[in-house]
């Protein structure tokens, strides 16, 4: 007999999850650990693709159209564990949490999913695509290797990132840009020797002020936003004069840009911060780019980019889906809104077209914290109505 698909199982194996670490390219043990889950569960096919995606198939009943829950594997590192009021990997139930590293991002909430389509066994018109994917931290790189390698053609994702209980339509994206300026090395004690790629982080950190004061607006997502974060110095040594000087960009920008034009905003706004450039001198705008391994061995030199989408609010999809999770507290359709972060929605319906809507338990604001924790009485709301969703959102596609 397949193993229940109730809510109490579920949190017991949310618990599991939050036990095993599983930083960006070392989600191997999770990815193993929720096959094994699947397969007790009674789902009629199970697999870890070539990236290693944990992939599950609970079939539909007459040929309706697919819909496919996603979440990640990944998590971000803990930090200092002395910092955390409840050990980050303890999985502990207090006070009505579920606390530690992973609770609401996002194995509770993938948890949530993986029973919410086991309990849709025999029920959904549809296939029931359960999908986990790897590097979502990362830039997404799981989902956009899923979808691509057409592992699996769902007609709708819904994403388990934290939502609190509403419906969210879209995000803006994640650009990592880096201004790199080059001159010459030096020892310190004769700078007249050296070029000092210092020199030219003034003008280049005004001209990304002024760009950033000046981003585009979107009046559901907002404006797009660009801040530095950062300057990374070659060599590091405190008695030589750096040769480069690396202004490190975080750019959230809206649906539709490039790669591309956002570099070229970039050069055009420092040709005129900068000013002519000092002999020895130069810069170079480029997307942050980082070598990713993913745990099955599979090895790429990546752009750290996420990009951004927006479902329209009036979708038959996202009316349904809307109607049919409802609101916790009072009467009426849930509510509709963006997240404030990027997902992997950003590639399954901003570069592959696919309807993406999110629900989820959980607070943002506890994403990415050593308070990270998950409400199990909400937790166990979002449960009982994903039911409700799937058969809603299906037959809003058929």
């Amino acid at each position: 007999m397949p193993k229940d698909p109730g809510f109490e199982n579920a949190i017991a194996f949310a618990q599991d999850l939050i036990r095993i670490p599983s930083l960006s390219g070392k989600e191997g043990e999770v990815a193993r650990r929720i096959l094994l889950e699947m397969n007790e569960l009674g789902y009629d096919k199970t697999w870890i693709d070539g990236l290693g995606n944990a992939i599950g198939v609970v079939k539909g009943t007459d040929g309706g159209p697919t819909v496919m829950l996603n979440c990640h594997m990944d998590v971000v590192a803990e930090g200092d564990h002395s910092a955390w009021e409840y050990p980050p990997f303890a999985a502990e139930v207090v006070d009505g949490f579920l606390h530690g590293r992973g609770s609401m991002d996002i194995k509770g909430q993938l948890a949530l999913q993986t029973y919410a389509a086991a309990a849709l066994r025999e029920q959904a018109p549809g296939d029931v695509v359960v999908a986990h994917t790897v590097f979502e931290e990362r830039g997404g790189w799981g989902m956009e290797y899923l979808l691509e390698n057409k592992e699996v053609e769902p007609a709708a994702v819904i994403i388990g990132e934290a939502t609190a209980g509403d419906i969210t339509t879209g995000h803006r994206g994640r650009a990592e840009v880096e201004v790199v300026i080059s001159g010459l090395a030096g020892h310190a004690s004769a700078p007249e020797r050296a070029r000092n790629a210092l020199d030219l982080v003034p003008g280049v950190l005004g001209g990304i002020g002024d760009l950033s004061g000046r981003q585009r607006q979107d009046p559901v997502l907002g404006a797009a936003s660009l801040v530095a974060t950062g300057i990374d110095i070659l060599p590091e040594s405190r008695n030589v004069v750096p040769d480069e000087a690396v202004v490190v960009l975080d750019w959230r920008v809206l649906p539709g840009s490039t790669d591309e034009e956002s570099l070229e905003e970039v050069r055009e706004v420092l040709i005129q911060s900068v000013g002519e450039m000092p002999e020895g001198l130069s810069v170079e705008v480029r997307m942050a780019k980082e070598t990713q391994t993913a745990y099955t061995g599979h090895t790429e030199l990546r752009d750290l980019y996420t990009p951004g989408f927006l479902m329209d609010a009036e979708d038959p999809v996202i009316l349904a889906a809307a109607a049919a999770v409802g609101r916790r507290s009072g009467e009426g359709a849930a509510a509709v809104r963006p997240w404030t972060f990027a997902t992997d929605g950003g590639w399954s319906q901003g570069v592959f077209g696919i309807p993406t809507l999110g629900f989820a338990p959980g607070e943002e604001r506890f994403a990415h914290t050593n308070r990270e924790r998950l409400d199990v009485e909400e937790a166990r709301w979002a449960f009982s109505r994903h039911t409700d969703l799937i058969l809603a959102v299906q037959r809003a596609l058929g």
